[in-house]
């Protein structure tokens, strides 16, 4: 038998949990308010099948059943027309929510109104884009193994459980999509930080299987805007890498410049592999997000 945890160690051990635990609810109820927002219905596959959506008149050919045919459109002419159905099939949804330390910035200012961490706006956009799809009949999963594609209500409290126990010491981390499964629909949220070869390969691996779906980069408005000055300490959110600098206001505009190169060559590395890609603050209201991810998903359906 091992010997217990040392009492601090347990402690701490203890306070995590608990933490956790405490936002679970939390989080599942802004994400349950944030999807009912935004609706989002059936996906077809554009071909005749069992389904609820009318989708095309065809002439009658033999083997076609009676029952199928339209009589009321065949006594326009002199053939007979059967109506067909589209195909509703449940497809697979996945989801990666970077996991690094990086995410977990905030850059609100002392006294102003408190903006989320990245990761936190990350884990409540995967979980209501879940929500919609898990309502119109898909099944959602991770792209890592700890939670695959199942469809149900119950499916939602494991994609919640398992986003939140999902957490890096390292400062940035390469995608995990090993779970994707061929023809599925890939959702990607982070700061994209990490090096882009990393990703670029990631991408490539599963846009091979067929798997198309979108990026969305999700940054604090001050990782944007670069709104430092004078004397200033840069530390990494895993403390590995620090910078000191006595004027920051001069490094402004270089910054701005390679962060819009890193934005320009995510998306082009997106366009190669055909997601798409687009950008979020943190500071910006959360629907807008999620109603461009589902814009994004319906228009890249195959």
């Amino acid at each position: 038998m091992s010997d217990p945890l040392p009492d601090a160690a347990a402690r701490d051990l203890r306070r995590a949990a608990e933490a956790e635990a405490a936002a679970l609810p939390a989080l599942l109820i802004a994400a349950e308010h944030l999807a009912n927002t935004v609706q989002m219905g059936g996906h077809g596959r554009r071909r005749a099948g069992a389904g609820e959506e009318f989708w095309q008149y065809r002439p009658a050919h033999s083997g076609d059943e009676a029952r199928f045919v339209d009589w009321r459109r065949s006594a326009r002419s002199d053939a007979q027309f059967v109506r067909d159905r589209e195909a509703q099939l449940a497809q697979s949804l996945c989801l990666w929510v970077d996991p690094a330390a990086s995410m977990r910035f905030s850059g609100a200012e002392t006294g102003r109104k408190a903006r989320p961490e990245k990761q936190t706006r990350a884990r409540l956009l995967a979980l209501a884009l879940a929500i919609s799809a898990l309502r119109a009949g898909e099944r959602v999963g991770l792209a890592s193994p700890l939670a695959p594609p199942r469809p149900g209500r119950a499916q939602l409290l494991t994609l919640a459980q398992a986003l939140l126990a999902e957490s890096s010491a390292q400062d940035h981390v390469a995608p995990d999509l090993s779970a994707v499964a061929p023809q599925a629909r890939l959702v990607l949220l982070s700061d994209f930080f990490a090096d882009p070869a990393a990703l670029e390969a990631a991408l490539a691996g599963v846009a091979g299987r067929g798997v198309t779906g979108v990026l969305l980069q999700v940054l604090d408005p001050a990782e944007e805007d670069f709104p430092y000055d004078g004397r200033t300490v840069f530390t990494s959110m895993a403390g590995g890498l620090r910078f000191e600098t006595r004027e920051a206001g001069d490094l402004r505009a270089r910054y701005r410049a390679r962060l819009a190169e890193r934005r320009d060559r995510i998306a082009r590395i997106a366009e190669r592999a055909g997601f798409a890609f687009s950008s979020h603050h943190t500071g910006a209201p959360a629907q807008a997000a999620l109603l461009w991810l589902h814009g994004a998903l319906a228009g890249g359906w195959r």
